[in-house]
């Protein structure tokens, strides 16, 4: 097995959260970043954790932990989308949604589905790759979040949900027999759990599947992304009749859902269960309960809540495994290594030349040609990562060289609305620009225009661009020329999420369509961190 440092060398600076307290206790989310749709396993005293990562390129993120708090992400299970030219261009809300991770007979399986497609499934000895090309298990319009069992006996399952945007329905689960090898499913398939014959039951997803204790189980949500709850299912036969019982509810927390998730157990024997919050712009963000068995057998999330289904901890003693130190998945990158850090992606499958790391350090971005040029969400070469905390500043210098006009390059909040700062080639020469554009509306001048130096070797004055996000994603857009430290440039932005995504913190450049080769951005380390000490919590400005 691959021994994996706990430390990202592409990390620069402290991250902004980390959920380890440092004291032997840790505080949730444990990931405070949108790492959708969790599944997770123990191999050994590694844990693995996979999540959905929809128009993403690359996708499907693997993270390993030793402790099931403090989380590093060590690859990607998929290089490129397919096909490759239907993901081209940004495909919001499609490509890859919620997997399961597993380890059999030697090898790590992801089985994962495209809800336009249908279920496929690559293996791997060594969960940060090199991992098979995707085989197609199961074809269809509408097929999500399957989950393999492997049983006892040697045969072999799929269970898997609906999405009525493509089936027409939902609310049922759906088990199949398939081959150990996972290549053919053995028949058609049966619904062996019917939410609609379950009383206040609507949107049953998200299945897990697995044998203890001589029972099947299955873990789903049920009721809604955001409103709610998590339930378990168990029954003496693979295809039912099942019990069900809800053991997750948001109760008097703020965790709401609480939704999908993952059991895991430890070497030394306790159950954990992660699962989702979804928290709007600042994604899908992952949170650690205790679990125990309670008298009947069944399991018990969280803290009690008299004597009905338990709801989230804010906080609890860590997991009984060996002492690190704490640590988060890497957001900041002084792009001085040998490719971009790992938290990096587009959004659609990337193009040669689109990027390069330069000598010494710094990204350099191509001013692409594109007929998007004028929207960022329409834009395939946004480079962007998970916005990596509820506060945090991230912060970088750029530069324009050869740049033609109408070319601009920037720092921006990308979700169904979004912001950025930056800068563009104008008529005039090149200015330090501010702009935001609200749901399907073209972009806005959101500060005037100021012009930037030119220099002796013809390009612009470098300038500082950043971004201050806090409280309900209210975003603060920061920018200075001259060496000079950012000072905040328009009004407060606040961030909105994308199509079953988080907002995106992402670096972009484009040219207009028909413009040639467009130019060039020098981009500089971008930091991201906590906000300065004493930054005053961001409010929305008076009407």
């Amino acid at each position: 097995m691959t021994s994996y440092t706990d430390i990202d060398l592409a990390a620069a600076v402290e991250p902004p959260w980390v959920a380890d307290n440092g004291d032997g206790t840790y505080r949730n989310p444990v990931l405070h970043a949108d790492w959708s749709d969790p599944d997770a396993i123990r191999v050994g005293d590694d844990f693995y954790l996979v999540a959905s990562s929809f128009h993403r390129v690359p996708g499907l993120p693997i993270l390993h932990s030793r402790d099931l708090v403090n989380w590093t992400i060590i690859g990607h299970a998929l290089h490129r989308l397919e096909p490759a030219e239907a993901f081209s261009t940004p495909q919001h809300g499609c490509g890859v949604w919620a997997p399961a991770i597993r380890h059999h007979n030697g090898l790590f399986w992801i089985f994962y589905p495209d809800p336009d497609r249908g279920i496929f499934v690559i293996t791997a000895t060594d969960p940060a790759g090199p991992w098979t090309r995707p085989h197609l298990l199961k074809a269809g319009r509408g097929l999500i979040d399957p989950c393999p069992l492997w049983d006892v006996d040697g045969s072999a399952y799929l269970l898997h949900a609906w999405a009525k945007s493509r089936a027409g329905f939902n609310n049922k689960l759906t088990c199949h027999r398939m081959n150990p090898g996972a290549t053919p499913l053995l028949d058609g398939g049966r619904h062996i759990i019917d939410g609609d014959a379950l009383p206040g039951y609507r949107t049953l997803e998200g299945p897990k599947l697995y044998r203890h204790d001589g029972w099947y189980w299955i873990f789903a949500p049920a009721g809604g992304v955001a409103t709610g709850w998590q339930s378990a299912f168990r029954s003496r036969h693979i295809y039912g009749p099942y019990e069900d019982r809800i053991v997750l509810v948001q109760g008097d927390t703020p965790i709401n859902g609480p939704h999908q998730g993952a059991w895991v157990t430890t070497a030394s024997g306790q159950d954990w269960f992660l699962h989702f919050q979804d928290k709007g712009a600042y994604g899908r963000v992952v949170h650690l309960q205790p679990m125990r068995w309670d008298a009947d057998g069944w399991p018990a999330i969280g803290t009690p809540a008299g004597g009905g289904p338990g709801q989230p901890v804010l906080s609890h003693a860590k997991p009984a495994t060996a002492a690190l130190p704490p640590t988060a998945p890497a957001a900041s990158d002084n792009f001085t290594g040998p490719t971009l850090g790992r938290q990096w992606a587009w959004a659609a499958n990337p193009q040669p030349g689109w990027w390069r790391l330069q000598p010494g350090g710094g990204l350099w971005l191509a001013c692409v040609p594109t007929d998007a040029a004028g929207d960022l969400r329409r834009l395939p070469n946004v480079l962007g990562q998970r916005l990596p905390a509820d506060r945090f500043r991230a912060t970088t210098t750029l530069r324009l060289a050869g740049a033609t006009i109408g070319a601009r390059a920037g720092l921006t909040i990308l979700g169904n609305t979004y912001a950025w700062i930056g800068l563009e080639r104008t008529r005039h020469g090149i200015a330090l620009v501010h702009r935001t554009a609200a749901e399907d509306e073209p972009e806005r001048d959101a500060a005037l225009a100021v012009p930037v130096p030119t220099l002796a070797d013809g390009t612009c004055a470098p300038v500082a661009v950043g971004v201050e996000v806090g409280q309900d994603g209210h975003c603060q857009f920061l920018a200075a020329t001259q060496f000079a430290p950012p000072r905040p440039i328009g009004p407060l932005f606040t961030a909105t999420e994308g199509r079953w995504i988080g907002a995106t913190l992402g670096l972009f450049a484009t040219a207009p369509q028909g413009t040639g080769t467009g130019g060039a951005a020098d981009v500089t380390a971008l930091h991201v961190t906590a906000p300065p000490a004493g930054r005053p919590e961001h409010h929305p400005p008076a009407r």
